[in-house]
């Protein structure tokens, strides 16, 4: 059977709040999943894929990201791909990727 992974990363397991910037709007969300090049956020109304949003991962230090939708699933949310990050954006989710991969 052919492997079907397409991400570049490994994902891990992460319970946190976001705030998803939307046009005008700013909607809180929560986060099941991230690595280094995305997250899964959870939505009973999730955008459409190819939807771009500025995301903030609310942390004791926030990480600010700009993200397009690459997935939908109907009623449980959508998975985001993290768009040209800042280095310091880089470096801030590389360190949280290394401490849920190395508890």
């Amino acid at each position: 059977m052919p492997n079907t992974e397409r991400r570049r990363h490994p994902r891990y397991g992460f319970q946190g709040e976001a705030e998803i910037e939307w046009g005008s709007a700013t909607l809180k969300a929560m986060v099941s999943d991230i690595s280094q090049g995305g997250m899964f956020v959870v939505a009973a109304n999730p955008l459409w894929v190819g939807a771009t949003f500025a995301a903030r991962l609310l942390m004791e230090q926030p990480i600010a990201m700009d993200c397009v939708v690459r997935r939908v699933l109907p009623g449980r949310g959508m998975g985001v791909e993290f768009l040209n990050p800042k280095q310091k954006t880089a470096e801030e989710v590389a360190r949280l990727v290394g401490m849920l991969a190395n508890p």
